[in-house]
């Protein structure tokens, strides 16, 4: 009888070991929203190249609308081009399920392709007082490939409001490249804001984009190196009717601000 009630007492305490290491795992961060490394570009199609539009060259017909597409354009081509590959493997890492590695740290591995190329995904979130942890590795095999490296890391708030994002550029030079800031009200990210931190002529330039509760309601607050000097931009712009304007004293000559209309064509301010 003693014998039966031991294995008893044993089987218990087994299951009540085992069920409580399990709920010590916890539940997964949540993962950062895929906006928070996007800055809405979707105003500003692909325009004439820059050389095609230089100051002296404003008060064609869309003039004003051009020169905020082509600034912003540039912001656009360091992410299309030089991070696109751990932008879109952040974006697949939502369709995964993540593992429980270790004490608060969970990774989600998977494969994602891009421009046919396949490359293997590490993505890990460590969960802290304050404060979620997240590291990116990416490999990449055959022509062209490359070892597992760190290619952004960064960190977000417990309760997904904001955070920050280090993105370096790529497997051959895996230095600092771009820092993106963000924040999320409700359930929208409403502020992003890409730094440049490679230490070249274009150091500390940046884009902020936000959105607002005014008419124009979403905004971009440039500061650029223009291959001669850095130079600051205004641009403001209606979401929905497309219409916005422009301020930049380099390029436009003074401090007031130029408009487009819906159609992208210059109009007088009101």
């Amino acid at each position: 009888m003693k014998k039966i009630f031991s294995l008893v007492l044993i089987l218990i305490i087994t299951i009540g070991l085992f069920t409580g290491c399990k709920k010590n795992k916890g539940e997964p961060p949540v993962l950062p929203p895929q906006e928070s490394m996007i800055i809405d570009f979707t105003n500003f199609a692909t325009v004439k190249k820059s050389v095609d539009l230089i100051p002296g060259q404003k008060g064609t017909e869309n003039s004003n609308w051009e020169y905020a597409a082509i600034v912003a354009g540039y912001w656009k081509l360091i992410i299309s081009l030089n991070l696109a590959v751990p932008v879109t493997a952040f974006k697949a890492a939502v369709d995964q399920v993540p593992v429980y590695i270790s004490s608060k740290n969970w990774q989600w591995s998977y494969s994602v392709t891009f421009s046919n190329v396949t490359y293997k995904a590490r993505l890990t979130g460590l969960i802290r007082s304050s404060d979620v942890q997240w590291k990116m590795y990416i490999t990449r095999e055959g022509t062209g490939g490359f070892a597992e490296f760190l290619w952004f890391e960064g960190t977000s708030k417990l309760d997904g409001t904001g955070g920050q994002w280090i993105l370096y550029q790529d497997a051959s030079s895996p230095v600092a490249y771009l820092q993106i800031d963000w924040t999320k009200t409700a359930t929208v990210v409403g502020y992003v804001k890409y730094t440049y931190l490679k230490n070249d002529s274009f150091l500390n330039s940046f884009i902020e984009y936000g959105l607002t509760s005014n008419a124009l309601n979403a905004y971009y607050t440039i500061h650029y190196y223009n291959g001669v000097k850095f130079s600051d931009v205004n641009v403001e712009w209606n979401t929905t009717t497309l219409n916005g304007r422009v301020k930049s004293v380099d390029y436009l000559g003074d401090s007031n601000w130029y408009c487009w209309d819906s159609n992208k064509v210059n109009t007088v301010c009101q």
